[in-house]
């Protein structure tokens, strides 16, 4: 099966979706339907809001227009006759006033439909077959958020009913650890209208999480040779005007004030580069300065588009281990391989390394005014960014006009139970922002010089690792991540004071996230929510453990292990928490 004859397939679902549409709602507005790597969406203005039972209705005319066979037809016409065809249909009508004066504009007709398309297409409906409406959501026409917003409504196709089963069940089973649901029943997270979209609430076992994260992080960069700084959360637009964001990234930031009538204006960071580069500046720089490795746990904030923020995934501030590192030309292919190994070294520990794939991200030379440089510096940039990359045997894509605007990176893409892609950590070059902010060194030749700039991410952005790892383990995180490591459950009141002589023995090892559920239930309830919680280990405590001195352990994945010793439960406990096992 060639993934372009799924997508041809997908593409004509969509067709016979706005086809079904326009017969159950004539008077609906047709947008844009293309293929994607899940299935297809179809964009649609209509007053008539979709709800779940109107994908059903949708669906069942989907498949009586694929049982009516109609034969899918292309033809093509002259731009005057074309936009007198689709006259009535206002985006159609956009778009072909969009396309160059030279274009083919072409149609595909089935039956009594017709759409602007080029295509291609399946020859006949009736190879619809195996399809599943699955949402309908908000987009706005063209992705701005200045234009109109439409409903999107989007559905999946197979060339067979088993695959179509297959992806059914394993999309089920996505919406079983979808953090947005998951993260919110197990209290890590929350939101409220009041305080605003994309700016999430950490409830105390989330918040826990993260900061077992970030002091990870931290005492592994300095291990590694990092210095921490701690810089501003605002700056003057003046700083940003000099970096080059406010040019470039303007539209993405928070800005407070106006230009015209305040004598300063601010705008909160949306990185943190140019604030660490003054760490660099704050007094004269020789090669023997160099490598400077300058890493942050930065709070970040951008003005990302309503349509764009989903739960933990992408939102409007965050926190994210960020990095910037200064360097000669010699030192630059092993600093770069050293953020790389960093990385690497994060995300085996966490276990998602498995999960991850390469995306090396370059400019894209036909829309110059997105980045700063001269075609030059840009060639030589990516040019040492592919040596290094072939040097490391780094699987990689490429991504034309993914680039910062200031230099290419390495982007380290995963993806989300519902197999959207975002990325989780960057490793970028830049040969210009030096130059711009006056960063010299004095070389070996007593020359005055630029150093090259290596900004990184070591773990990247901890809200959507919280997000990811909530998904990877179904809320049921590795020993030393969990909110609640030990849960112990006394069967009656009496077994109280044994519990909690266990829990200072426990609290005095370093074991100490641990809670007592002494609610007057039987042991059996206690258990079930224990579980439900996704705590790792249980300790129950009755009469015959108290008079044999010993814990009885119920693990959360092996369920009743047996009766041990308190030191020995410890021990065995503290070896998974020390070498943060995964099980």
């Amino acid at each position: 099966m060639e993934m372009n004859e799924l997508q041809t397939l997908r593409h004509s679902a969509s067709h016979v979706l706005a086809q079904a549409v326009k017969r159950l709602f004539p008077e609906t507005k047709l947008a844009i339907g293309p293929a994607i790597d899940t299935g297809f969406y179809y964009d649609f203005d209509s007053e008539h809001t979709f709800t779940p039972e109107d994908l059903e209705k949708l669906e069942a005319e989907m498949k009586k227009i694929a049982k009516e066979n109609l034969k899918i037809e292309r033809f093509e016409l002259p731009r005057t006759e074309a936009l007198e065809l689709m006259k009535d249909e206002p985006y159609k009508v956009e778009l072909i006033n969009d396309l160059p004066e030279d274009a083919t504009i072409s149609f595909y007709k089935q039956g009594d439909f017709t759409d602007l398309c080029a295509g291609p297409h399946v020859k006949y409906t009736s190879k619809v077959k195996a399809f599943k409406l699955l949402s309908a959501t908000g987009a706005y026409w063209r992705g701005s958020e200045k234009n109109k917003m439409l409903q999107r409504i989007y559905g999946t196709a197979f060339l067979t009913k088993d695959e179509l089963n297959a992806y059914i069940e394993q999309r089920e089973e996505a919406k079983k650890r979808d953090h947005n649901k998951l993260g919110r029943e197990l209290e890590l997270f929350t939101t409220a209208d009041i305080i605003g979209q994309g700016l999430p609430i950490l409830l105390p076992k989330g918040a826990r999480i993260i900061q077992l994260l970030q002091r990870f992080v931290e005492d592994e960069e300095q291990k590694r040779g990092w210095q921490l700084t701690k810089t501003p959360l605002m700056a003057k637009s003046d700083l940003y005007k000099l970096s080059g964001h406010w040019d470039h990234y303007k539209d993405g930031m928070f800005v407070m004030g106006d230009e015209e009538k305040d004598k300063e204006v601010f705008a909160l960071r949306p990185m943190t580069c140019p604030f660490q580069y003054q760490a660099f500046l704050n007094r004269g720089r020789s090669y023997r300065d160099l490598p400077m490795r300058l890493n942050e746990t930065s709070t970040l904030f951008r003005n990302e588009a309503s349509g764009e923020m989903h739960g933990l995934i992408r939102v409007r501030q965050f926190t994210i281990s960020e990095g910037h590192l200064m360097c000669t030309p010699e030192q630059l292919e092993g600093e770069f391989k050293s953020c790389l190994e960093l990385a690497i070294y994060m995300l085996k520990t966490l276990g998602l390394y498995e999960d991850v794939s390469y995306r090396f991200s370059q400019w894209d030379q036909n829309d110059r005014e997105k980045y700063i440089g001269t075609p030059e510096q840009w060639n030589g940039a990516q040019g040492m960014m592919e040596k290094i990359l072939k040097h490391l045997e780094i699987p990689y894509k490429i991504g034309i006009g993914e680039a910062a605007f200031y230099g290419p990176k390495l982007d380290i893409q995963i993806k989300n139970v519902y197999g959207k892609e975002d990325t989780l950590i960057t490793i970028q070059i830049d040969q210009m922002l030096a130059e711009k902010f006056g960063m010299e060194y004095v070389d070996k030749d007593g020359v005055k010089k630029n150093p090259y700039i290596i900004h990184r991410t070591s773990l990247g952005c901890y809200e959507r690792t919280l997000a990811l790892l909530i998904e990877k383990y179904a809320g049921a995180f590795p020993m030393w991540l969990a909110p609640v490591q030990v849960k112990l459950l006394p069967i009656a009141d009496r077994h109280l004071d044994y519990v909690n002589e266990i829990k200072k023995k426990l609290e005095d090892a370093g074991i100490i996230r641990i809670e007592v559920d002494d609610r007057s239930e039987k042991i059996g309830y206690k258990i079930r929510e224990a579980q439900l919680e996704k705590v790792p280990y249980m300790l129950v405590v009755g009469d015959k453990d108290i008079e044999n001195n010993v814990v009885s352990v119920r693990s959360r994945k092996d369920g009743d292990i047996g009766s041990e010793t308190i030191e020995k439960f410890i021990s065995d406990a503290l070896y998974e928490i020390n070498n943060k096992i995964i099980k």
